[in-house]
């Protein structure tokens, strides 16, 4: 292992140093917006009277995305920027061909596609790695997001953060007007600096038309960082003298736990605490938290799991999102050391199941040092939970990020969990857990290389060996083609308990391609087939199951094809195909529904494919629809299924969806022929652009539970909101115990201030 280790990091280097030699961009070549200077007061009216906006040059000439790309946009834009000592100002002229503009809906953080809006991106350190997104639609609703990594992918998206910004807009008979004021105190950046890099793109519905400021190729998602232009200050910009935020919270509620028979009423419930934003320097920011509550946080949308290992849920709460990059972009996805979900939730050691356990405060020191270096440092602590014969628990991370060529960077981590006086409960914990990791990430000028080398190493009092996880990724991205090649080599010992880690004991391999096709006409803008093929192979290091392998062995292989179109009409097709050839190493029910008695034994090996197809209709109407029927051989029997959901938009005042999962699964006997059921409507109404109303009902015949969530938000302020939120959980089966689980009862209010 050790040897292949050498030869994959070799490899890489070689790759990575080519890479870098041969692609570079020409700066001087790039756009260019000045940002004017004014002292005129902005009414942000969607009119553009004031005379900072008669005088300004726009940034204009926008280009197609979608539907052909380097081609003039038909409907163009026309981008406005200025300054005074407080905010940032924007203001953008969208032209179209009608007033039919199409939105979701008025609630905040729509998504971009099937709707008229425009997005603002800003790499306010040009470092071509991260960026601040703002974005409005003609109804005046915004949205916000940070971007990291990038840009290279959907996944580095954070969509969940918030802060305090303005924004209003207005329809006229073929065009749009927006105005936005973002606070420097909301941005981070280099004092005096005298430009910042910045790209903008659009949807336009009645044209059905993405276009961009700065051209960026079909073969890159729109939000790639890679490509912008600059942004010209026509006074280098000053950060404010104080940045401090204070974000204090109230909350009370009733909770009752039915299935508790010595609970026998509500129990009453408050709390009081709040977050702080502390700005240190313009690009250094502190993160405080003091007795954070996350009762607003939209529950999990549930899935039926017929995998064998955990399923990975995004984290949405407010506290680890800003700068989350720092912290969570270790590691490959579903093996990384940390993983801040873990932070607030401990494990009932009576029921083997996952339960909240209280935060008590939490620190974040995150940011830019200089133009190249980012660091991030995070501390929280929770509350001991006798029951469960488990001590408080400290979490301690710090990161380094030191940018070096043009887009790459070198990375370190170091994750500590301390359990609190560990001697004063049982051996259900172990004293500590850390992990130290280090990694390089490659990203070239032009886009067209980017890769990861990493090696993390576990300490902890446990007695297993090889506590190290070694990876090697490298991707080559052409217009017309995508190649990928990765690597990941996990210990047995490899389990860092702040993290998550799919599996472990293993060797993956995977190479990757894919091949793209624009045609210049017709009814199809994009064909892209292509495929996966992963190899694992088991180290033989698990004593536990050294009687169903013994050493160095295959233990899986998966192919996954694929044929993606993309229309005109903004409907997708997507047709898969699927092949499986593996040895379970444990015991295994994929229904989870079975008896007790009932399991696929460890050590038998299985072949299966199966078919399937995705269709998703031209969201830009009011009713929309996505089909995944799936069919195929499934272990020793059969599989098939559909996941679907239709949709339904009122203008612009909400939504209805219902999602439906149905899945038929038939194994030999003596399993019983199964139907899993996940069914979900869901309820969006926005009675104004202040004002918002979610509810959504999940049955799920996998997890026995109907789970039924409503939430009430009132924007009164930006950034400041008032909740309601409802939750009740009902045991199914078998229904004639049809029943309360628990319910549960919340308000609280926050209220953001800047001092």
């Amino acid at each position: 292992m050790s040897r292949f280790s050498i030869f994959s990091i070799l490899v890489f280097l070689a790759y990575s140093v080519q890479a870098q030699k041969l692609n570079t961009i020409d700066d001087d070549v790039l756009a260019s917006i000045t940002v004017n200077k004014t002292t005129e007061k902005i009414i942000l009216d969607g009119q553009l009277n004031e005379a900072v906006w008669q005088s300004a040059k726009p940034a204009t000439n926008f280009s197609q995305y979608i539907p052909s790309a380097d081609v003039i946009a038909e409907g163009q834009t026309e981008v406005f920027m200025a300054s005074d000592d407080k905010h940032l100002y924007i203001a953008v002229k969208c032209y179209t061909k009608g007033a039919d503009f199409i939105v979701n809906s008025l609630k905040r953080d729509y998504g971009f596609f099937g709707t008229d809006n425009i997005s603002f991106m800003l790499d306010t350190y040009s470092d071509k790695t991260n960026s601040f997104m703002f974005g409005i639609n003609p109804y005046g609703v915004r949205r916000e997001a940070l971007v990291f990594g990038g840009g290279r992918e959907g996944g580095n998206f954070l969509m969940s953060w918030d802060n305090k910004w303005d924004g209003n807009a207005k329809m006229y008979a073929d065009f749009w007007i927006a105005e936005v004021a973002i606070p420097f105190s909301t941005l981070r950046f280099n004092d005096g600096a005298k430009k910042w890099r910045f790209n903008c793109y659009r949807y336009d519905t009645q044209l059905n038309e993405v276009s961009t400021w700065t051209n960026i190729p079909r073969n890159f998602i729109i939000a790639n960082i890679g490509y912008m232009g600059d942004m010209i200050w026509e006074e280098p910009i000053k950060k404010q003298r104080k940045n401090v935020s204070l974000i204090p919270y109230i909350s009370g509620g009733a909770f009752r736990d039915f299935e508790n028979v010595d609970e026998t009423k509500y129990n009453f419930r408050s709390g009081i605490g709040g977050d702080a934003k502390i700005g240190l320097t313009s690009g250094l920011n502190l993160d405080l938290t003091i007795n954070p509550d996350f009762s607003q946080v939209e529950v999990d949308r549930q899935v039926t799991n017929l995998s064998r290992f955990e399923v990975f849920f995004p984290e949405r709460r407010q506290f680890f999102l800003e700068n989350a990059d720092l912290f969570g972009s270790f590691g490959a996805g579903r093996v990384t050391p940390f993983f801040s979900r873990r932070i607030g939730v401990s494990l009932d050691t009576a029921t083997d199941l996952n339960v909240q356990n209280r935060i008590l405060y939490g620190a974040r020191l995150s940011g830019k040092i200089n133009d190249r270096l980012r660091v991030g440092l995070l501390n929280t602590q929770t509350a001991a939970q006798p029951e469960n014969d488990l001590p408080s628990f400290n979490y301690t991370v710090a990161t380094v990020e030191q940018n070096v060529f043009d887009r790459s960077s070198v990375a370190f981590i170091f994750v500590n969990k301390q359990a609190i006086k560990p001697a004063d409960y049982g051996n259900t914990h172990q004293p500590y857990n850390r992990v130290a990791g280090v990694e390089y990430r490659l990203a070239t000028s032009d886009n067209k290389w980017d890769g990861k080398l990493l090696y993390h190493q576990v300490f902890s009092p446990s007695e297993e060996k090889n506590k190290y996880f070694n990876m090697s990724y490298i991707a080559y991205n052409e217009r017309k083609y995508r190649f990928e090649m990765a690597h990941l080599l996990v210990g047995n010992g490899y389990e860092p308990e702040a993290g998550f880690v799919a599996r472990r004991d293993m060797l993956f391999l995977s190479p990757e391609a894919s091949y793209n096709i624009f045609p210049e006409n017709g009814k199809v803008t994009r064909h892209t087939i292509g495929f996966d093929l992963r190899h694992i192979y088991k180290l033989g290091q698990n004593e536990e199951d050294n009687l169903v392998l013994d050493g160095f062995n295959w233990i899986e292989s998966r192919l996954e094809t694929f044929w993606d179109i993309q229309f005109l009409n903004s409907s997708r097709l997507k047709v898969e195909g699927n092949y499986a050839d593996f040895v379970l190493l444990n015991d295994f029910d994929p229904t989870r529904l079975q008896a007790d008695s009932v399991f696929l034994a460890a050590g038998s090996r299985y072949k299966f494919a199966s078919v399937g197809m995705t269709f998703s209709s031209d969201n830009r109407k009011d009713l929309s629809t996505r089909l995944s029927p799936t069919a195929g051989s499934f272990y020793n029997g059969i599989r098939a299924g559909i996941n679907s959901q239709i949709k339904y938009r009122y203008k612009q005042y909400g939504t209805i969806a219902l999602d439906v999962n149905y899945n038929y699964i038939k194994l030999d006997e003596p399993f019983v022929a199964t139907n899993l059921w996940l069914i979900g409507p869901r309820l969006d109404l926005t009675f104004s652009k202040t004002l918002f109303l979610t509810t959504f009902v999940q049955y799920n015949n996998q997890l026995d539970n109907l789970n039924i969530n409503a939430r009430l938000q009132w924007r009164f302020q930006p950034a400041s909101d008032f909740f309601l939120v409802f939750t009740d959980n009902y045991i199914t089966d078998p229904f004639e115990q049809f029943g309360v689980r628990n319910r549960a009862f919340v308000a609280k209010m926050t209220y953001w201030f800047n001092i």
